[in-house]
């Protein structure tokens, strides 16, 4: 039985990175996003190209009812679910300082970002629960993808990095409640990840990474997220459940 994966937000950026590596290690796998199927005709058959099992489960995953939904085409298609990875998130619509950020714009963010991972955990974590009683042997995980702005503050985008600090607590929750059922739960933290949500900084981040703002002088990659997430699903690092996983090229690291 080949496993399966959903990724939440996996048409495009870090999430089409995770969703390319998984497809390569075998996976069948599951992508979430909130355009039309015909807008992401191609990304779905460059998945498929080299016999990838793909399906687009199109939904936000901020709404109840979208995410009852999404589940369920993968139960419909497959049967199964053995790796989550909780990717999609938005950015605030316009950067503000937090002492003009306004509670409209706090609220979409915290939903998209927040609350709908911590409920889709929930769904899914019950399924996997009932496979893990059923198939003790097999695999499964649920995999965070938060931010290094879960401990870096940006003043002008206080929304997000709260979202990205619970998503941090989220891992450690979900961790203690499912290591019962050996289900890890993992965080990955990545740094300033090169991606269309990146496109209008790039020179500024080309510059601060020339400084020295990072360990590693490069921009990270999606594939970097990609073998990362690899790495965790099938179970490398398997005696580290609740931990992060800081994939930044070493921006975080403290220096003298």
């Amino acid at each position: 039985m080949k496993s399966v994966a959903l990724i939440t937000g996996g048409s495009r950026g870090i999430g089409l990175g995770i969703a390319k590596a998984l497809v390569k290690e075998g996976y069948r796998v599951a992508i979430n996003g909130v355009r039309p199927i015909k807008q992401i005709k191609e990304t779905l058959n460059d998945l498929k190209a080299d016999g990838g099992e793909v399906i687009y489960c199109q939904g936000d995953i901020g709404n109840s009812d979208e995410r009852k939904k999404i589940v369920e085409e993968i139960k419909n298609q497959w049967g199964h679910l053995h790796v989550l990875v909780n990717n999609a998130g938005i950015a605030p619509h316009e950067r503000k300082d937090i002492l003009e950020a306004d509670e409209k714009s706090f609220d979409r963010l915290i939903n998209v970002n927040l609350k709908g991972p911590y409920f889709l955990s929930q769904q899914v974590a019950n399924w996997m629960i009932k496979q893990k009683i059923k198939n003790p042997k097999n695999l499964f995980s649920i995999i965070n993808i938060s931010s290094v702005s879960a401990t870096v503050a940006s003043v002008n985008r206080g929304d997000y990095c709260i979202s990205k600090a619970g998503m941090s607590m989220s891992t450690k929750l979900w961790a203690a409640r499912l290591g019962e059922y050996d289900i890890p739960v993992y965080e990955i933290q990545p740094g300033v990840i090169r991606t269309d949500m990146t496109a209008g900084v790039i020179e500024k981040y080309d510059k601060l990474i020339a400084e020295g703002l990072t360990v590693q002088k490069r921009w990270g990659k999606p594939e970097d997220l990609g073998k990362t997430v690899v790495a965790l699903a099938t179970g490398m690092i398997a005696y580290a459940t609740g931990q992060i996983i800081k994939t930044d090229g070493g921006m975080t690291i403290q220096t003298l």
